[in-house]
């Protein structure tokens, strides 16, 4: 469902998209007359493709009616039918979205749960890759960050210097994963006649957060589902003469919580 949420995304980038299931033909045909599916449901109902992909869950016993299920994932692949990156995960319970695969993976640009904040010597804007959420799945949280002319920031691995760091305030409605850093540059500071890693003009600080169980979720949301994850953004900025005082910006991004779809297909399409 959020594969087909995204999927004028993927068409803008010349991308088609086609989702493999060991469910039968008639189970994923009712699932998409249900829900709207409107790109290929593909039915590999041996798992053989499964298997030669490398991806079967091999913790499922034989005897489970669920054998056969594969890793949930992703494949990305070229116009040569070429796989080019994949995103997956070991738990079953965990999904990368669609909308977090395309940030990675072809730079789009966040729109959801967006909000700007104003630091002295920066602006940033704060957003994710999906307002609506549910259990398991990982989402990007982004941090566009706009420093003020003349202005840089250290990188992380600088020495003698407070580099730029951004903490999450513990929750158990979402688990955090490390920040992703851009290459800094190096910069030459005359004044002081030093070479460090820096930050200038724009750029953005990634990290994905998996969506926590319902019951870990539940107690933070509201009576609509909405819910806060919180953070904090550190830095000390400096101009060509002037080191200023360490700021601290709180940040945050509210999302939507939603239960999973548990309808079941019609009892005579479902495995036994």
């Amino acid at each position: 469902m959020e594969l087909e949420q995204n999927r004028d995304e993927f068409r803008k980038l010349g991308l088609g998209l086609a989702a493999v299931s060991y469910d039968s033909e008639s189970v994923l045909r009712a699932f998409a007359g249900r829900k709207g599916i409107h790109f290929p449901l593909l039915s590999d109902q041996d798992s053989k493709i499964i298997r030669e992909l490398g991806i079967l869950n091999e913790t499922v016993e034989k005897t489970n009616p669920n054998f056969g299920i594969p890793y949930p994932g992703s494949f990305v692949l070229d116009s040569k039918g070429v796989i080019v990156a994949k995103y997956f995960e070991d738990d079953y319970r965990q999904r990368y979205t669609a909308a977090d695969l395309l940030m990675h993976q072809f730079g789009v640009i966040p729109a959801q749960a967006r909000s700007d904040v104003q630091g002295k010597q920066l602006k940033l804007t704060a957003a994710a890759s999906n307002a609506i959420v549910t259990v398991g799945q990982r989402v990007a949280l982004t941090l566009d960050i706009e420093l003020k002319p003349n202005m840089h920031v250290y990188a992380p691995g600088v020495e003698g210097y407070i580099p730029i760091d951004w903490t999450m305030n513990e929750s158990d409605a979402g688990q955090e994963h490390a920040v992703s850093f851009p290459k800094p540059e190096m910069l030459h500071l005359p004044a002081i006649d030093e070479t460090v890693p820096a930050y200038t003009g724009h750029f953005r600080l990634t990290r994905d957060v998996t969506i926590g169980s319902a019951d870990k979720v539940k107690p933070f949301a509201d009576g609509s589902g909405y819910f806060t994850l919180e953070g904090m953004l550190r830095y000390q900025a400096c101009d060509d003469r002037v080191c200023y005082i360490p700021q601290n910006l709180p940040v945050k991004w509210t999302l939507q919580f939603q239960d999973l779809d548990r309808q079941r297909v019609p009892a005579e399409l479902q495995r036994k």
